[in-house]
């Protein structure tokens, strides 16, 4: 996909990185384990740019009870982290503590989790806490109209996902829905 109009502040990154010639290093890290403070100091590490440039952006993993997307081990991970009472409100904990280095934090969310919480308040507090963007993988642009409004209002970036069976149609509609 060329990054354009649609880049947001999430593609700016991965521009800037191809403009400098080499590829984006982008980190994974859940919230919550081994345990919130030793995720959220992960966070940090992961944010220092040490003998090189550093990552360029941080993907904070959610946890989620029914996480059919992920592998085992972000499973466990997930599954331990809500167990010991991880929330809503550590991982905006997360996204501040990423923020707070300059390094740009999107986060993967599953859509349950964004519609309980209240679309537009999650975005509104997302924003505040210095998020960028959503990947939401199980939610398609067709069902996704009060997210697009509240990323927009927040600006917020949009990051839909597409499967290797998606037909050309639906990866060239889905993108262009995506901005990030």
């Amino acid at each position: 996909m060329a990054l354009g109009a649609h880049a947001g502040r999430s593609g700016q990154v991965l521009l800037a990185a191809r403009e400098e010639g080499r590829a984006a290093l982008v980190a994974y890290l859940p919230v919550g384990y081994p345990d919130l403070d030793i995720s959220l100091d992960a966070l940090r590490a992961v944010c220092e740019p040490g003998d090189g440039p550093g990552v360029d952006l941080v993907e904070i993993g959610m946890p989620y009870s029914d996480p059919i997307l992920d592998g085992p081990v972000i499973q466990r991970a997930g599954t331990s982290a809500l167990s010991r009472g991880v929330r809503t409100r550590d991982v905006f904990r997360a996204v501040e503590t990423v923020a707070s280095t300059g390094v740009t934090p999107v986060c993967m969310t599953y859509w349950n989790i964004v519609d309980r919480y209240g679309v537009d308040a999650f975005a509104r507090d997302f924003a505040n806490a210095g998020g960028v963007g959503l990947i939401t993988p199980d939610l398609t642009p067709d069902e996704a109209h009060d997210w697009i409004v509240a990323s927009t209002e927040h600006d917020l970036d949009r990051i839909f996902l597409v499967s290797p069976s998606s037909t050309d149609e639906r990866i060239v509609a889905t993108t262009q829905a995506c901005r990030g």
